[in-house]
């Protein structure tokens, strides 16, 4: 006689949210928290007036907490925009605080972070990055931090360079994840409108001349709108092998376009080559050769036409690159080897985080010059903060971490961001890549891309387990009665 069916294993769900969704239930709370700190500060400023400003700060904190923690996935996307606006250059024109401005940004990440847990569960990120800061950190706090380097300027140096990789430590609902997506494709976009209101205002200028030639900057520095549109590319060529959608072949269209103006050389090689790996050699059910065939054609009329300007023009910046007038253009074989001679004077295990932002004193002749103390090459910078050890502590988590976010991953999107990652590889080697804010939208981002991998991988095991037969299990004779034959 069969035996029924056993019970199906338990599904793996998301860790249970701390922040339900309380709907009515929240607003009684809300008045009397408003309430009572009302009446907290009233009390305070008869006590001392001087206490009215801390109040009002953390006041203005508790009213942008209840939109946050109502609506996370709403708020995540306007703050990947708003970082990618860089508020600390255009608002910084008018306030100054650029420091400040880039903190409170970056905390405002960590607030949502926070909030991400509460609402969807943490999660265990072994191979996450910011473990080789943690570790860096540790080890130049051992050996002994840079001569002016304080402990809090490496404490905050450490908060700052292990915020992009943060998300990676929630659980991420499929709505977050879409929500990060769509805001990293069109980040660029934005950028360049809110730019244009602000050159229409006279507050900043659309294009930007440096060192004689012309770039696209927006509301941020032309290198950071390259890095953006880079990033945008990414992630709009992985959605379009996803579902084929002809707002994705526009969406990278506009990014090439924002990335070729803004002057960007490296992000622009890093995206050409992504992009033809992807088209050549990477199949896909959702977007065909027959529709790939057009964009490739238009993209190999397009670099003649450049070569053919460039040996007439030299205001335009990559077409001044492409030309035979092309110099080094950010003073890199100037700055480059002040950070070798701080390298080479603690090559195992460098000089503590935060030490490559001080290398080069700001005050000095080589910073007014070049107009920055960066080093424009993340080994270099990595290699003073942690030497030989820290890089290769960071360089093998990001590969880890890439093989580990990928492993469950569609093909396409495995494909698409294996490449990625050696390519934002060959391009740490001329830019800031890791400490600038593009860091902050592509590695949000590249967390979302790893989370929905993950999630849908539950998901086509939960459906297999639900289309499985049922195991028929037949009883087994009593051992006497077989014996006697009964």
């Amino acid at each position: 006689m069969p035996a029924a069916r056993p019970p199906a294993p338990p599904r793996r769900r998301m860790a249970t949210p701390l922040l339900a969704d309380a709907g009515g239930e929240l607003y009684p709370f809300i008045f009397i928290a408003a309430s009572g700190f009302l009446l907290a500060m009233f009390a305070a400023s008869l006590y001392n007036a001087r206490v009215l400003p801390a109040f009002l700060a953390a006041g203005t904190l508790l009213a942008v907490a209840v939109p946050v923690i109502r609506w996370p996935v709403a708020m995540s996307a306007a703050w990947l925009l708003l970082a990618g606006s860089s508020p600390e250059m255009w608002l910084g024109d008018l306030i100054g605080q650029e420091n400040t401005i880039t903190a409170i940004v970056k905390v405002i990440g960590l607030a949502l972070l926070a909030v991400c847990m509460l609402r969807y569960g943490a999660r265990l990120d072994p191979f996450n990055p910011a473990f080789a800061y943690v570790g860096m950190f540790i080890i130049g706090m051992a050996h002994g931090l840079w001569p002016t380097l304080t402990v809090l300027d490496s404490v905050r140096s450490l908060i700052g360079a292990a915020a992009p990789f943060a998300f990676s430590f929630s659980r991420l609902s499929r709505r977050w994840c879409n929500a990060i997506i769509g805001a990293t494709i069109w980040t660029p976009t934005v950028i360049v409108g809110f730019g244009a209101l602000l050159a229409l205002a006279h507050l900043r200028p659309l294009f930007t001349s440096l060192g004689g030639v012309i770039r696209l900057q927006g509301s941020t520095h032309p290198a950071f709108l390259g890095g953006f549109a880079a990033a945008a590319i990414y992630a709009a060529l992985v959605e379009l092998y996803r579902d084929g959608r002809q707002r994705n072949v526009w969406a990278i269209v506009i990014n090439y376009l924002i990335l070729v103006l803004s002057g960007a050389r490296a992000p622009l090689a890093g995206a050409l080559v992504v992009t033809t790996l992807a088209f050549f050699f990477l199949k896909s059910e959702h977007f065909s050769a027959a529709r790939r065939l057009p964009m490739v054609l238009l993209g190999m009329l397009a670099l003649p036409v450049l070569v053919a300007f460039a040996s007439g023009s030299s205001s335009i910046r990559l077409l001044n690159v492409l030309s035979s007038d092309a110099r080094d253009l950010s003073g890199r074989d100037v700055i480059w080897p002040l950070f070798e001679q701080a390298w080479d004077a603690s090559p195992w295990f460098g000089w503590g985080i935060g030490a490559g932002k001080v290398v080069v004193d700001p005050e000095s002749l080589i910073a007014h010059l070049l107009g920055t103390t960066a080093a424009h090459n993340e080994y270099l910078r990595m290699g003073v903060d942690g030497g030989y050890v820290g890089l290769g502590l960071l360089i093998l988590s990001m590969a880890l971490w890439c093989i580990q976010g990928t492993r469950r991953a569609r093909q396409t999107d495995r494909f698409i961001l294996r490449a990625v990652f050696v390519a934002f590889a060959v391009h740490s080697f001329t830019d800031n890549t890791l400490i600038a804010a593009t860091a902050s939208v592509m590695f949000a981002w590249i967390s979302a891309v790893f989370a929905r991998s993950a999630l849908e991988a539950e998901a086509a095991q939960d459906a297999a387990r639900d289309a499985a037969p049922p195991v028929v299990r037949t009883r087994r004779p009593v051992e006497g009665l077989a014996r006697s034959g009964r």
